[in-house]
């Protein structure tokens, strides 16, 4: 009886858009903000909504953009999106209310547990996250604390209780490089581009850039070359990345561009719709948001002209 099935109801294209999150209608971000303060309620909680948080009367601010992305990509539509939306709240709150894992954790549980994370810098507070390491413009690097039911960013007063933040972050940085690769593709386009994708569910499969040459050795068989790569972490449950070394990076910029744009649109965990060099550890932002055409364009300097001059003058075959 499966043709009697109804697909998820969502409006169309031509039903007025939500102004914060523009991929609801009027009706649907209404519909999704009702079902937060119900479930809310249901824990005992009263809440104000705001467009992308809320806030309880005790002032804890939850956002909402994550949860707005897991609704919105979750195929069976919004029938299901009380069931996410209790699941996840309550997480969060149970979270929130329960004693903290640095308190209950042993030290050598804690550092085992530990791992870098690259993140958007949305909601990274200067005066919170003071020691967050600047990657590029718009992204940082921070420490975050792996869980059974979440992962705990680790603020400022955290690293303070645990130890020297460099040492940590070295613990942090082998426990990463200790974790499998999920998944990985080779993604060609009709004309030949390619490049390399990992993907997996671990909260921490793009941070896997702080990693990148072990990781193109254990996917390719081969290291990245002085040259480097091209690298896109458009979420947080995805990595590509296209090693340089040849004319082929001229057509792979502009595919990744596209690539890291799509990926960043509406997803949870968002990181940066942007595409990078990565050299020996350092990020150079190779692509960015025209305004005034309203879309994306590469825009490259000095070092990366010169390089791209080199590979051209050596040829297709690299030498």
């Amino acid at each position: 009886m499966g043709w009697l099935r109804r697909g998820p109801r969502r409006d169309g294209e031509d039903a007025p858009r939500d102004p914060r999150f523009a991929y609801f209608s009027e009706r649907e971000a209404a519909l999704f903000r009702g079902g937060v303060r119900s479930a809310f309620a249901e824990l005992g909680l009263e809440v104000t909504v705001y467009a992308d948080h809320v806030t309880d009367d005790r002032g804890r601010q939850f956002g909402l953009g994550n949860l707005a992305a897991v609704c919105h990509q979750d195929p069976r539509g919004p029938r299901v999106w009380p069931r996410l939306i209790h699941r996840h709240i309550n997480l969060v709150v149970r979270a929130m209310d329960g004693p903290s894992a640095l308190d209950t954790l042993p030290p050598e549980q804690i550092r085992s547990q530990l791992y870098p994370r690259v993140v958007s810098g949305e909601g990274i507070d200067p005066d919170t996250f003071g020691y967050a390491r600047s990657l590029a413009p718009g992204l940082y690097e921070v420490l975050a604390l792996d869980l059974p039911e979440s992962v705990m960013t680790l603020t400022d007063e955290a690293l303070d209780r645990l130890g020297d933040p460099a040492r940590l972050r070295d613990r942090a940085l082998g426990n990463l490089r200790g974790l499998p690769v999920e998944e990985h593709e080779t993604v060609r386009d009709a004309d030949g581009v390619s490049f390399e994708v990992i993907l997996g569910d671990s909260f921490y499969t793009a941070s896997r850039v702080l990693d990148l040459d072990g990781v193109a050795r254990r996917v390719t068989g081969l290291p990245l070359g002085e040259h480097g790569a091209l690298v896109a972490l458009p979420f947080r449950h995805q990595l590509a990345f296209h090693p340089i070394r040849d004319t082929t990076i001229i057509p792979a910029l502009g595919t990744m561009a596209s690539f890291a744009a799509s990926g960043y649109e509406d997803t949870p965990g968002a990181i940066s719709p942007y595409v990078f060099w990565w050299r020996a550890g350092t990020l150079t932002q190779l692509s960015e948001y025209d305004a005034d055409r309203g879309g994306l364009r590469i825009v490259v300097g000095d070092d990366f002209q010169e390089l791209l001059e080199r590979l051209i003058a050596q040829g297709p075959d690299g030498r």
